[in-house]
């Protein structure tokens, strides 16, 4: 009889996975390990991470704490939930998004879902079919590349502007479509790149998708986290010109990252996601996932409901004085351009000038070592399609910023190239 290393089985580990090589988690792993390896004795500075958690300044409100255990000790939701979610949360989701809409959606038009990670998971393989393809912003969120990879769906990418506050490039977006695209991709408030889109220029996004016969899938997991001169505006807003699928969480405005309460929305008064089928196809794929514990769903309407505006006034302003350090802080290192001052989210790009600086390859190179040199972790820009950039967070104490920045200031000093 053979033994289990003679004998020959008709599996192997060892072929490449479909999606992107290196994840986001993949990359922040190995600026740990860095970290870990190199001795340096420097509290750890994290600027890489979009989870304010990490940080007592950020907590959620008591209203969503109390609307998590009132469930709890109600023992009225330790069942299965509905596929698409219980109807009271899914009312609760309708009437918050409505808010900012010219109609009123209905609890049919939410479907709940395990973060907005999930929500993607669930949208793009109901658009795959041969040959089909879908457009993404460069840089964007790397979790649509990689899901769009392993159900084999064509990724064609368009480009956002740095010089004109990261707004779509219609004219590439134009440009990279054909008869065989189904949908794009926009994210607003944006991560990586900081930015709120104004109502004109998503007014003209959605005049072009029209003209290209797509639909626009809106991430908006950062709505209403805007602390600039653009107020935020829902994609939404504009389904009488084209349908709209919104992606949707908690989880960043609430500050409940590990809760992973999300949703999907479709904004379609027309009834065209109906008639083509699209949402019996993603009632389809939900109904073979995991689902959002039922009492994370029964707390919805609570927390949504009772969450008091002071508390989002609080983490705004805490955001705007840490984003505002950032930017004063990254104009007095010569290797680092940041085109402009974030106005939304909690993360923005940074280019690095590596005519400025010796002995650093690219922009792995330059997070790798200043993680063993300074203790600081950034996220590679390469790891959001754009590469020798990086990726800031601020979402972290005003002071870690400050000390962040004077190491990251050194660390750029010692590989100046001398004039």
């Amino acid at each position: 009889m053979e033994n289990g290393s003679e004998k020959k089985w008709n599996f192997d580990g060892k072929q490449k996975q479909k999606g992107s090589s290196v994840s986001v988690r993949g990359a922040y792993n190995m600026l740990m390990e860095k970290v870990k390896n190199s001795g340096d004795k420097k509290p750890l500075i994290r600027l890489c991470r979009v989870d304010p958690t990490d940080n007592p300044l950020y907590r959620t409100s008591l209203d969503a704490s109390q609307a998590v255990a009132t469930a709890v000790h109600s023992y009225n939701y330790n069942s299965y939930s509905p596929t698409v979610g219980l109807p009271d949360a899914k009312r609760a989701i309708a009437n918050y998004l409505s808010a900012d809409l010219p109609y009123q959606l209905s609890p049919e038009n939410v479907f709940i879902t395990v973060g907005g990670t999930q929500a993607v998971d669930i949208i793009l393989p109901v658009l795959a079919r041969p040959g089909a393809n879908i457009l993404l912003p460069r840089p964007g969120y790397p979790q649509y590349d990689s899901r769009a990879s392993c159900c084999n769906l064509e990724v064609r990418h368009f480009d956002l502007l740095p010089e004109r506050g990261w707004e779509v490039d219609l004219d590439s977006l134009e440009a990279v479509a054909d008869h065989k695209t189904v949908a794009m991709v926009l994210i607003n408030p944006s991560n990586p790149c900081g930015n709120v889109f104004t109502y004109q220029h998503l007014k003209r996004v959605a005049e072009v998708a029209r003209k290209l016969g797509i639909f626009v899938v809106s991430d908006e997991v950062y709505a209403h986290i805007t602390y600039g001169s653009n107020p935020f505006v829902p994609m939404g807003v504009f389904s009488s010109i084209v349908p709209v699928i919104t992606i949707g969480s908690l989880s960043k405005r609430w500050l409940v990252p590990g809760w992973r309460i999300g949703w999907i929305a479709t904004c379609d008064p027309h009834g065209i996601f109906h008639k083509t089928g699209l949402v019996k196809n993603m009632i389809d794929n939900l109904e073979i996932s995991t689902d959002l514990p039922t009492i994370l769903q029964a707390a919805i309407p609570d927390i949504i409901g009772k969450t008091k505006d002071d508390f989002f006034v609080k983490n705004l302003s805490i955001l705007r004085e840490t984003a505002n350090k950032f930017y004063d802080l990254c104009k007095e290192i010569p290797c680092l351009t940041c085109p402009n001052k974030p106005e939304g989210a909690m993360s923005v790009l940074v280019k690095i000038n590596f005519s400025q600086i010796k002995d650093i390859i690219d922009d792995m190179d330059f997070c790798a070592k200043l993680a063993e040199e300074e203790s600081v972790i950034l996220l590679p820009g390469v790891m959001v399609g754009l590469k020798n950039w990086v990726r800031i967070s601020f979402a972290v104490d005003p002071s870690d910023i400050v000390d962040g920045f004077s190491r990251i200031k050194a660390f750029c000093l010692r590989y100046a190239k001398m004039s």
